[in-house]
């Protein structure tokens, strides 16, 4: 057996490349194991190329929508052929350039499945590789419910979907979580009648309840249909049937989404011969991302805990620091969600119903975006709003949620400040640039505190 590798990683998605890119800036000796494509499902079959055929529906909606703004078009079209090959595009511009990164790191690629070996180090199609470390980054998959008839043609999960040729003539989305009201909001925009199937009372179940239960409102603008409380029953070829309040209903269907959640890819890795502490959830890691076998790490969506591709990318630097001298924790309180909807809702820290629960004394206040001069002259008949979070005894804040345009874009100053533990006056001396939708979060500080 060769030199062993300082660390062996398996999986390059956003947990294992980014590991393995500031590994080898630190000196190590890296392999990358990855038996599909580089960026993981983040770019291949996630956020990029949903993203990108977001944004294509953006600009349909305001091409069709752009009277109130004295743009008028008429004759306006959506053709998926296009973007499917501007998606195509992209997805590949990207894994060239994760490519290079590990070119430019002398990183060793190895295009093959790989596993723990049960004595130490791991097997790359069988053939032992020797590492004194191995971070797990394998990933999740779409779930998949025990619905009658999930099994259909025309039944798809957000992979699937992704794959779309053509408007279908109607969507049945079952989950309203995040991903779903994704795609409810990029077909509703191109057009095509949606109905969403969530069997909790509102959207979005982890989104302060103010914000969801207005987005529900914004999304409904857009031709979809929410049912809350419901139980998906059975799926057949033409209808979705489902339960509410012990009303059976049915709405006929074209293309099914099972936006049901994900579940960690950890069958195959070996855990169980290695003795990797793990379940269906994910596997167990501490707050170092340490698993109970010293020397194997995990990050990511398979350890989950946070199903996000930047906080995977952070979890593979809390790793790498560990592994080079420089202790590091992954705190989770600090780490931004963006559902990206038209309009956005981006969140970060407690949210009001938590810090309750948890006993905190805590005030909020609201600020509309309407109030707001950029705003105002960018979005035409758009709601949106800012809430915070405050603690009342240290008066730090503790939990920004907003929705609307732009906030994907400025949530990372709100994250700073919950991670930095910035009381309200600490915010409000800070200078906001004018006009700024920015401007929103300082305007609702001093609602709280004037």
């Amino acid at each position: 057996m060769s030199e062993p590798f300082d660390l062996a990683i398996i999986g390059g998605g956003p947990a294992g490349y980014v590991a393995a890119e500031r590994a080898a800036h630190r000196g190590l000796r890296v392999l990358l194991a990855e038996h599909r494509h580089l960026g993981g499902v983040c770019l291949n079959e996630g956020c990029i190329p949903s993203k990108t055929m977001l944004h294509s529906a953006k600009l349909f909606h305001y091409a069709v929508h752009g009277a109130a703004y004295g743009v008028k078009a008429e004759q306006v079209t959506f053709d998926f052929e296009p973007v499917q090959a501007r998606k195509s595009r992209i997805i590949n511009q990207l894994r060239k350039g994760i490519a290079q990164l590990m070119k430019k790191g002398k990183i060793e690629v190895r295009n093959e499945a790989a596993r723990l070996a049960p004595e130490g180090g791991l097997l790359i199609d069988d053939e032992p590789v020797a590492a004194r470390d191995i971070l797990l980054a394998t990933g999740s998959a779409p779930a998949r419910p025990p619905i009658p008839g999930a099994d259909l043609p025309g039944v798809l999960d957000s992979t699937g979907i992704l794959e779309c040729r053509e408007a279908p003539r109607q969507l049945v989305v079952i989950g309203g979580g995040v991903i779903g009201c994704e795609f409810a909001c990029f077909f509703g925009s191109i057009g095509v009648p949606v109905t969403v199937i969530e069997m909790l009372p509102e959207i979005c179940p982890a989104v302060d309840a103010a914000i969801a239960k207005t987005l529900r409102r914004e999304l409904a603008k857009k031709n979809i249909t929410f049912h809350l409380n419901a139980k998906v029953d059975a799926i057949t070829p033409d209808t979705v049937q489902f339960t509410v309040d012990s009303q059976s209903q049915m709405v006929e269907r074209d293309l099914v989404l099972l936006a049901t959640g994900r579940t960690p890819n950890v069958a195959g890795l070996g855990l169980e011969a290695r003795g990797v502490d793990f379940d269906r959830r994910g596997i167990r890691i501490d707050d170092r991302c340490g698993t109970n076998v010293p020397g194997v790490w995990a990050a990511g969506d398979v350890t989950g805990r946070v199903w996000l591709a930047h906080a995977a990318s952070r979890m593979g630097e809390v790793v790498v620091n560990n592994l080079t001298g420089r202790p590091d924790r992954m705190r989770y309180h600090g780490v931004p969600g963006v559902i990206y909807t038209t309009p956005e809702v981006a969140t970060v820290g407690w949210t009001e119903e938590q810090a309750r629960a948890a006993g905190w004394p805590v005030q909020t206040a609201q600020w509309p975006m309407t109030a707001n001069g950029r705003y105002l002259a960018e979005h035409e008949d758009e709601r949106g709003i800012v809430k915070v979070v405050l603690r009342t005894d240290t008066r730090a804040v503790v939990g920004v949620h907003m929705l609307g345009a732009a906030c994907s874009e400025m949530i990372h100053g709100a994250a700073a400040m919950v991670e930095m533990e910035l009381r309200a006056d600490e915010v409000k001396d800070l200078v906001f640039p004018h006009p700024t939708v920015s401007e929103v979060i300082r305007d609702a500080i001093w609602q709280s505190y004037p």
